[in-house]
């Protein structure tokens, strides 16, 4: 990694990878240099959105470790939620117009162990009506 390496984090389910999911990881990529993303096991999902997701942990975090702008992709931690977050010490954290998991009170929390990246709300969705996993996502039989 080059001195200076702006790196940047973005975290979500990224059930369904879609249009939508793809223009919010460009956008945070161009934001910095090395783009990360963690994303949530599948518990995780269960916990914070009372369902499992469409697709597994390991297809979803495929998905997204083949786009060509992510440069580092792994799954979350059970328990402490920001504990890779430590370990990637990342310059700004980017987060989704509609996320809510996890953000409030983040910084604060990552002042608290000495962390201060920006958080940067990405806030201009692509077309949100059609790009939204919930209504992308088909009915459980």
């Amino acid at each position: 990694m080059a001195l200076n390496t702006l790196k940047i984090l973005c975290f979500g389910t990224f059930d369904i990878l879609h249009p939508g999911h793809e223009q919010y990881l460009r956008d945070a990529k161009s934001l910095g240099d090395e783009l990360y993303v963690i994303v949530a096991l599948d518990k995780t999902v269960k916990d914070v959105k009372g369902m499992i997701p469409h697709n597994n942990q390991e297809k979803r975090l495929a998905a997204v470790k083949a786009l060509p702008y992510v440069d580092h992709a792994m799954l979350g931690l059970p328990g402490d939620k920001y504990e890779l977050v430590e370990r990637i010490a990342p310059d700004i954290i980017c987060l989704g117009y509609d996320q809510t998991a996890f953000t409030n009170g983040l910084s604060a929390v990552l002042a608290s162990r000495g962390l201060n990246p920006k958080i940067v709300r990405l806030t201009l969705p692509l077309q949100p009506e059609k790009y939204k996993s919930s209504k992308m996502r088909p009915p459980h039989a």
